[in-house]
């Protein structure tokens, strides 16, 4: 019986790797996503630029987050053999792997908002530093308890601060941080209000839409980590969501492809937090909120003169981050359908502490990096566009 009771367990860790793996390469393959987006949207001189941010964001990332921001979130390192490292099948490995990939999301989620003026080594220097020290401190506050600060919400307020898959902690995070970065930078040259730049090509912006919707179904319902906890709640809620953030992206957005193509993503930014506690009708009426915040907000920030946020990654990941950690804490309750578990004053000051982490961390870390090298790209530089101005290449040629 020992020995059949062993061989289970075995394979019960072998399913919770192979399951958390999964998850991992399917929340990698959102940075291809990430990547396209962005491509489809900045000006043709820029796509190069684009294309080379996320994935050299990803590899410091990966670096910062292997040697300091893993410790400092989870009290966790590798600096052991590797057989230790080995056991378990591996999992504490893949593991890593999984939450890394929301880490690196945050310069991923960045990238958009600067796009076209930032200029590329100090962005790539500030992505490793946020990766190392600003992220893993809110995350290892919210995910993994540390500083009691979950334990005071629930003493308090008779829930802790509930945020499944991250609305607050991985975009909420991603949309403020970039905020602060795009204060520091300005307006793009030649930009004036109210006259937005058209995307360079709608294909490749919805190509990276749908990259992201299919890789968050891993985003979300693999945030359980282990197969034991996975649930079919997570991946209608997360649908119902993307399907209201369209839905209404179409409606209020007055048929613009760029709108309707982030609607289903600013739908699964908010569905995020409370995916796993909502009824599907609930997450449809989450979803269709941000799906109108983002194209309302986006629309507003085109006619100002001080905010450029190329991607709208503000409104997209930091305002309906916000909007999804308030309403994990309503559309989570029972009178509304929900598990319950949750409270409604968590919800707010565990939200609001995201932010305010997010813009210090910004400021601390960005005006760091601003005074060392600055952190736009200079006039000319600018003008001829980042593809020429740093890789050397356009993005297409037309030789024969």
């Amino acid at each position: 019986m020992d020995n059949i009771s062993d061989a289970i367990g075995v394979i019960a860790q072998s399913a919770d790797t192979l399951f958390i793996l999964l998850g991992a390469i399917m929340v990698l393959a959102m940075h291809a996503g990430f990547a396209f987006l962005e491509v489809g949207t900045v000006r043709h001189k820029n796509q190069v630029n684009a294309l080379v941010k996320i994935l050299t964001d990803f590899a410091f990332s990966a670096v910062a987050y292997f040697v300091i921001g893993y410790q400092i979130a989870y009290g966790s390192h590798f600096f052991v053999s590797a057989d230790t490292l080995a056991a378990n099948n591996g999992y504490d490995l893949v593991k890593f792997f999984f939450l890394l990939t929301f880490a690196a999301a945050i310069p991923a989620i960045v990238s958009g908002g600067i796009a076209e003026r930032g200029s590329f080594r100090p962005f790539l220097f500030a992505s490793a530093l946020i990766v190392a020290f600003v992220y893993p401190l809110f995350e290892g506050i919210i995910w993994n308890g540390n500083y009691g600060f979950q334990a005071w919400l629930g003493s308090t307020f008779g829930a802790e601060f509930h945020d499944f898959a991250g609305s607050v902690v991985v975009h909420g995070m991603g949309g403020w941080l970039a905020l602060v970065a795009v204060y520091f930078l300005g307006v793009r040259g030649g930009r004036k209000p109210g006259v937005a730049f058209a995307p360079s090509n709608i294909p490749f912006l919805a190509l990276g839409s749908w990259i992201l919707i299919v890789g968050w179904f891993g985003f979300n319902v693999m945030s359980a980590q282990t197969l034991d906890g996975i649930s079919g709640l997570v991946a209608l809620n997360s649908l119902m969501a993307m399907v209201g953030g369209t839905i209404i992206a179409l409606i209020v957005g007055k048929n613009d492809p760029g709108f309707i193509h982030n609607g289903p993503l600013a739908g699964l930014v908010a569905v995020c937090a409370g995916s796993d506690l909502m009824h599907p009708i609930g997450a449809f009426v989450v979803g269709g909120v941000a799906g109108g915040l983002f194209v309302f907000v986006f629309t507003k920030l085109q006619r100002s003169t001080k905010i450029d946020d190329v991607l709208g990654v503000w409104p997209l990941h930091g305002l309906c981050g916000v909007w999804g950690g308030i309403a994990a804490g309503i559309f989570g309750q029972q009178s509304l359908g929900g598990l319950g578990g949750v409270s409604v004053m968590s919800q707010l000051v565990g939200t609001a502490a995201g932010v305010v982490f997010a813009v210090v961390g910004g400021f601390i870390v960005y005006g760091i990096v601003n005074k060392v090298s600055s952190l736009r790209l200079s006039q000319e530089d600018e003008y001829i566009g980042a593809d020429l101005a740093i890789h050397k290449i356009g993005s297409t040629n037309a030789d024969k």
